[in-house]
């Protein structure tokens, strides 16, 4: 399993899993000069703007844990060139985190998201 299967397949899984909670999804894989995000969706007027990170097993920790500080803002960097490129004044916005676990089969072990503060 190559980790860019494993990526994909969490980054399909999370789509879902917005919008199974009502999320409309705005831009997949959403590319700058500043970087990519996964995903940014809407939610009852909210822009969420969220990095997806995928584990099979514990070996390597928890997906969310691979969240560092960089990589934090990072995620706001390209938030903020969102909402310029884009026009967007004023608009509530929230940063998350979805962590994936996958089994080795790639089926759903458990999917949670996590508020950037």
């Amino acid at each position: 399993m190559s980790l860019q299967s494993v990526g994909h397949r969490g980054e399909q899984l999370a789509q879902h899993y917005l919008t199974s909670l009502g999320f409309s999804i705005k831009e997949c894989n959403y590319r700058t000069k500043l970087g990519e995000m996964d995903i940014i969706a809407l939610k009852g007027g909210k822009l969420y703007f969220c990095e997806v990170k995928t584990r099979i097993g514990d070996l390597h920790g928890k997906p969310y844990e691979a969240v560092t500080y960089r990589k934090l803002q990072h995620i706001r960097r390209v938030a903020q060139a969102y909402l310029l490129q884009n026009s967007i004044k004023n608009s509530k916005l929230s940063l998350q985190v979805i962590s994936i676990e996958l089994l080795p089969s790639m089926g759903v072990k458990k999917i949670k998201m996590y508020e950037v503060i």
